[in-house]
């Protein structure tokens, strides 16, 4: 019995971890978490501790209950879908006064923490909640400019770690916002081309014509380009104490090169396995392009 009772606890305990992770859809808040730390070590003159600390749990909350605001709002419509029927809300494995009681505590506890770093990224990280749960997320059902809105608080960590680090908002967390903000579309709308029939169930209007046509990857090109001249932008020394070296430039040229190669083979192909390369692309490229600034900063 004391076996049997002992398992069922730490099998609750187990399912009770997976659904926090899911309801704050724990890797994608990882990896804004990622995004937010480049941006400070772009930004600190001495890199410390304590403030990392209280960005990365900070940023962790800003996000976790961004998501759980998401999912509170949108638990009719994810039953509807098939990846997302069984998150925690609409399978009944949590309550929506639970959701919400965890959505609120992180708000608190997420501007709590950013705040204590400065009140600049306090405000931002308030505007992101804001703008993910009360704009972005009723306008998903309405129109795919849904997308446009959405990719404001989507690019806001990458410039808020710059924030937090230097308690200045300047053309340096500028670029890096707009670096991130133009990423989003070809990556947001490759993922929103293979999930379109799923997406429909709930719905939900992400593709920017509606349909997964030549017009919406002609749109998934030109968002690339922009990002590839934007994210150049700083080797040419008008961005302030934000630089790249001309080597870095011309690596990072060439991997936006490889992602533009890519959504003009979506735009070739127009099917679910081209847009899905293309996705998956994307999160490198972000990830690599972080990188590279910052080794590019500190080598």
């Amino acid at each position: 019995m004391k076996m049997t009772l002992s398992t069922a606890n730490s099998n609750s305990t187990i399912l009770t971890f997976a659904d926090f992770k899911e309801i704050t859809k724990a890797r994608l808040a990882l990896s804004v978490v990622i995004s937010s730390i480049a941006g400070y070590l772009l930004g600190a003159y001495e890199v410390n501790a304590v403030s990392l600390f209280l960005l990365s749990f900070g940023g962790y909350c800003m996000v976790g209950a961004s998501n759980a605001f998401n999912q509170i709002i949108e638990k009719d419509l994810d039953l509807l879908m098939n990846r997302t029927r069984n998150r925690p809300l609409p399978a009944g494995r949590m309550s929506v006064n639970k959701a919400l009681s965890l959505a609120i505590l992180m708000t608190v506890l997420g501007i709590i923490s950013l705040y204590l770093l400065n009140p600049q990224t306090a405000m931002f990280g308030a505007i992101c909640i804001f703008l993910y749960t009360c704009v972005y997320t009723p306008l998903k059902t309405k129109t795919p400019l849904a997308v446009f809105v959405g990719a404001f608080p989507g690019a806001i960590p990458f410039m808020l770690g710059w924030v937090a680090a230097t308690n200045d908002f300047g053309i340096e967390p500028g670029t890096l916002f707009m670096i991130q903000f133009f990423w989003q579309f070809p990556h947001f709308w490759a993922l929103a081309w293979m999930l379109d029939e799923d997406y429909k169930k709930g719905g939900f209007k992400m593709l920017p014509t509606g349909k997964k046509d030549g017009s919406t990857a002609l749109q998934i090109i030109m968002y690339t380009i922009w990002m590839i001249l934007i994210s150049v932008i700083p080797v040419f020394g008008i961005t302030g104490r934000l630089h790249l070296s001309v080597a870095a430039a011309v690596v990072v040229f060439l991997m936006g090169l490889v992602m533009l190669v890519f959504a003009f083979r979506l735009y070739e192909r127009r099917d679910n396995k081209s847009a899905r390369i293309l996705m998956l692309i994307s999160v490198s490229y972000i990830s690599l392009i972080q990188l590279i600034y910052v080794l590019d900063k500190f080598i």
